[in-house]
């Protein structure tokens, strides 16, 4: 079976910066599973697994406008250092997840002055060329449940 829209996708891969830097891996745990075709997976990666089968193994570069985009320095914002419960916590480099309008964001520090804190609201690897090594696992059809949920259940996917 093929890959190819609404068919669930099992996968192993390593992903590395173009220094050749593991920034992640599937290695020592489970494969990674999503539903192809509904945006569960950064676009480049779909496009890239798209039509291939259980055993193939791929390896793609992907620039940021097919990843996590480039960085915008408009999502950079400079807060109270007073507005974090443990002050002593904060330092440059630490991440932590915000609750707005937007959704849930991974915010991380950027910069840390006496008063005040800027965030960084991009996604880590906003501006990032990214390295994938994948190897499918398996392709199956996803189940009226897990397109309804918009996820996949059991292995490789999330648990209720």
């Amino acid at each position: 079976m093929e890959i190819s829209e609404k068919k669930v996708a099992l996968f192993h891969y390593t992903l590395r910066n173009k220094n050749g830097d593991i920034l992640d891996t599937s290695d020592g745990q489970a494969p990674l599973g999503y539903i192809h075709g509904i945006g569960n997976i950064i676009p480049g990666l779909e496009k890239a697994l798209q039509g291939k089968k259980k055993g193939d193994k791929v390896k793609v570069i992907i620039e940021p406008s097919e990843a996590y985009g480039q960085r915008n320095d408009s999502l950079m914002e400079v807060v109270p250092l007073s507005n974090f419960g443990d002050q002593s916590q904060v330092k440059v480099g630490i991440q932590f997840q915000v609750d707005g309008p937007q959704g849930l964001r991974i915010a991380t520090v950027a910069k840390l002055e006496s008063e005040n804190v800027t965030i960084d609201f991009n996604h880590p690897l906003a501006g990032v060329t990214l390295d994938f090594d994948v190897e499918i696992t398996d392709v199956r059809d996803a189940s009226p449940e897990e397109l309804q949920h918009g996820h996949v259940h059991g292995d490789g996917g999330h648990h209720h």
